[in-house]
């Protein structure tokens, strides 16, 4: 595209954002400074017209973007803006006083919900992504174990294992002490093949226990792989809901559906990739007149999931790209120790 309509294009993204309202030529002159006449921009805005750029909402002058606009615009931030080194350290400092995991999820949602003013989505960190940190075994009464995984993130898997023979404390120690010998640091996708022979280190009576703990481990591990989402800031949808094509409903009720958002949120790519789709990229009905910017987290290669946020197509981008990425950053360093 041409230097001057992609200014053209990009000056009635950021109108139309920041007002709600069909943006003209005149406004354009009168706001930015492009270099050229009112009559010149109405030639370049008919050009984005008929290339499905721009579209005339009613019979005014003004035009508002359509989809196909966003894209171009969204692909053509040749930077993101940072965040300032205040608000970089007042999203540490609030992510440095969760406890658990489960604190870390809310406080994340919670703090892209109010920088984004958009709906936040924040994915548990997946199993099958992380490796295991301790295995703990507690006597839960004379003939029953209670099987604690702690993964490397804080996720903590918890089962009931009903026990053929009668628990001691010394036969406790040595359950513990040979199955985090075999998986501890471990991935969980690994498990299964790192206990494959570990019955073989047991007398044969305690076997029958040590075959019951194998199983629920596995199940525990890597049977559960689904992701669990939490969702915050949904009242921001109050303040936007004529944004979208028909009411705020549709969009409420697409966000209950857990398939949903995980759908939405997307296979987990490597940490700082950001993602953006918009409008009827969604693959989801109603969500058609959204938008999503996801970006997964974690350390290393791989992400271990995703978080986002999600709103109206005339949404802020650039602060929505940065406030993702910013705080996708934080939490991997979290949940990873570093």
């Amino acid at each position: 595209m041409e230097d001057r309509k992609l200014s053209v294009l990009r000056a009635i993204v950021e109108d139309y954002i920041q007002t709600n309202e069909p943006v003209g030529s005149k406004s354009l002159a009168d706001r930015h400074k492009l270099g050229v006449s009112s009559a010149t921009i109405r030639n370049d805005m008919a050009a984005l017209e008929e290339e499905g750029l721009i579209s005339a909402p009613h019979t005014s002058a003004g035009r508002i973007p359509t989809d196909a606009g966003y894209r171009i615009f969204v692909d053509k931030l040749s930077t993101i803006k940072p965040l300032s080194s205040s608000e970089r350290k007042a999203i540490e400092t609030f992510l440095d006083q969760a406890v658990d995991l489960d604190d870390v999820m809310n406080r994340t949602v919670r703090l892209l919900a109010q920088l984004t003013k958009q709906v936040a989505l924040v994915q548990y960190p997946s199993l099958g992504r992380s490796s295991i940190r301790h295995i703990e075994l507690v006597n839960a009464g004379e003939l029953r174990l209670l099987l604690i995984v702690i993964a490397d993130t804080g996720r903590i898997e918890q089962r009931v294992i009903e026990s053929p023979i009668a628990i001691t404390d010394e036969l406790l120690a040595e359950l513990r002490t040979k199955f985090n010998g075999a998986l501890d640091g471990q991935y969980f996708t690994d498990v299964p093949t790192r206990l494959t022979s570990i019955s073989e280190q047991f007398a044969p009576a305690i076997r029958p226990l040590v075959a019951s703990i194998v199983a629920t481990l596995i199940e525990s591990v890597v049977a559960q792989t689904e992701g669990r989402v939490v969702v915050g800031g949904t009242s921001n949808l109050t303040r936007i809901g004529t944004d979208f094509l028909t009411s705020v409903g549709p969009v409420l009720e697409a966000l209950e559906e857990h398939v949903v958002l995980l759908r939405l949120l997307g296979e987990a790519a490597e940490p700082d990739a950001i993602t953006v789709r918009i409008g009827h990229e969604n693959n989801v009905e109603e969500l058609q007149s959204a938008s999503v910017v996801t970006v997964g987290y974690g350390s290393g290669p791989q992400s271990l999931a995703h978080l986002g946020v999600l709103g109206p197509t005339r949404m802020d981008y650039a602060n929505s790209m940065t406030s993702v990425r910013a705080v996708a950053k934080y939490v991997g360093q979290i949940l990873m120790g570093k």
